[in-house]
């Protein structure tokens, strides 16, 4: 192969799961095996015991975790957040988006073909539903060729039947990560007709995960997810990739093949020699003829052109061009590789985890480039602060303000007032007890309109008070004060304000 050919780049015109009349080709993926898909299963089904039973793993009683978006209450690891932690949640998702970049940066898209959900469901579930009921790729290809009949029937109903089953479940369990397991198991338990909206948005939903993994399968990695877009953005040639060894594996060839033809050459020379005398060439020339050239003989590479790599491959692409936007990384090649390696008494590794320049250099070490580098400082700025504000975080909220548009009075003893409002926020699991104490100036008083009552576990609570403060320690216009708030009878927080007094002080 010469160097034109190995860097052509040609293949990027076209994706493997499209025809040149812009159809849907259909990716009839082989049954892979092998060292990294058993490593691969067993990551997956841990993953998958935590998805599915995470809406039922409680730490004391609380929900491991739960995305509560109606009332915008989320609860994490047991920790309750609420829209007034929203700085924190942001800052945890930058933190989260950096490191997918640093990543990405260094090890490709491995998150794709190891722990992306798309790819576990497509991949170690329905996919594997579609091997046990129809076989694998090429009895998939003979079953679709059939006409209709009570087997192939029978098969397909299963298959899609099994399909929406499997994405019902799905649906639910998400839905337990919104609305929590209790009210889950009690709209399951309740008639049809008293959740009949929920029941069709459940169906809904179900039907979306049914459409994405049935049909659009391999096509939302490609179309659809942002992540297989920007990440030949953030990828470079030291960047870690399921990447085919070029240096070793050509030129491309199958060593029988060569065999096959050079003794097919080589016979029919000896044919035409038997029949010279009949045609008037001379034997001599026959035989020159017939005769293999080291010339034609060539050193081949490892690579022996069989194509296992594309047969196995669930975005339908061939490695061997180099990295592409398609590759999930799932190594179902480099196992599929490793086999055939192993059969031909070759070492394995012609496709393996490298980068670009790895291979052209023989180098296995993980190279930390400045653009890696600057990531990483800035990734830890934000993972320190992230940490720092989640550890630091109060457990109960409080927020007091002035009543807007009420001014001050003044009572008979020559003292003024305002009235303020007051929102509690009580973000833990436990009851808590309120009390108020005027800390600055400390020659005033705070009388609650009302009675402060203790604020539920993850509720809200609002009151009104009233602060006096004598002409004594009040300025002019406008004095500060400090309102102390005590949870269970220990200081929680002090909240500065605002006392609107007159113009003038009179003595």
């Amino acid at each position: 192969m010469s160097n034109k050919e190995k860097n052509s780049e040609s293949f990027r015109d076209s994706i493997g799961t499209l025809t040149k009349e812009g159809k849907r080709n259909w990716i009839f993926a082989q049954k892979p095996s092998g060292l990294y898909h058993k490593a691969r299963a067993v990551v997956a089904t841990i993953l998958l015991a935590f998805l599915f039973a995470g809406p039922f793993i409680t730490i004391n009683g609380h929900p491991l975790l739960q995305l509560n978006v109606l009332e915008r209450k989320f609860t994490i690891l047991g920790m309750v957040f609420w829209p007034s932690d929203f700085y924190i949640l942001v800052l945890a998702a930058l933190t989260l988006l950096l490191f997918v970049i640093v990543f990405t940066a260094i090890f490709g898209r491995i998150w794709c073909g190891w722990a992306c959900p798309q790819t576990i469901f497509m991949e170690m579930v329905f996919r594997k539903i579609e091997y046990w009921i129809e076989g694998d790729a090429s009895a998939q290809k003979r079953l679709n060729r059939e006409p209709w009949s009570a087997k192939k029937i029978f098969k397909k109903v299963s298959k899609h039947g099994i399909f929406y089953a499997v994405s019902f479940i799905i649906a639910n369990t998400f839905l337990a990560y919104i609305i929590g397991k209790d009210e889950l198991f009690k709209i399951m338990s309740d008639p049809v007709s008293a959740h009949l909206t929920g029941f069709i948005i459940i169906n809904l939903f179900s039907l979306t995960f049914y459409g994405v993994f049935s049909r659009f399968r391999e096509q939302v990695c490609q179309f659809a997810c942002p992540y297989g877009r920007y990440q030949s953005v953030m990828i470079d040639e030291d960047s870690i990739a399921v990447t085919y060894d070029f240096e070793r594996g050509e030129p491309r060839g199958n060593p029988k093949k060569l065999k096959r033809s050079l003794l097919k050459k080589r016979n029919k020379a000896e044919e035409s020699m038997s029949n010279a005398g009949n045609h008037g060439v001379s034997v001599a020339d026959i035989a020159q003829s017939g005769k293999i050239d080291s010339s034609e003989i060539p050193e081949l590479g490892d690579c022996i052109d069989c194509y296992q790599c594309v047969k196995v491959c669930p975005a339908g692409i061939d490695i061997r061009n180099g990295i592409q936007m398609e590759c999930i990384q799932c190594t179902a090649c480099m196992d599929a590789c490793d086999n055939v390696m192993d059969k031909i008494d070759k070492p394995r590794g012609l496709i393996r985890y490298s980068s670009w320049n790895g291979i052209l250099n023989h180098d296995k070490k993980i190279r930390f480039t400045p653009r890696v580098m600057a990531y990483t400082i800035v990734l830890l700025i934000l993972a320190t602060l992230f940490t720092g504000l989640l550890f630091s975080r109060s457990d109960t909220q409080w927020i007091i303000l002035r009543a807007p548009g009420v001014l001050y009075q003044q009572l008979p003893n020559g003292n003024y007032t305002n009235i303020y409002n007051l929102k509690l926020i009580n973000k833990t699991f436990d009851e808590k007890k309120i009390a108020l104490k005027l800390l600055s100036p400390d020659q005033g008083s705070i009388t609650v309109i009302g009675k402060l009552e203790p604020v539920p576990p993850q509720e809200i609570r609002e009151g009104r008070f009233f602060v006096a403060l004598p002409k004594s320690v009040m300025k002019p216009e406008l004095t500060q004060i400090v309102v102390g708030v005590y949870t269970d009878g220990k200081l929680s927080d002090k909240i500065q304000s605002s006392f609107i007094g007159p113009d003038k002080l009179n003595p």
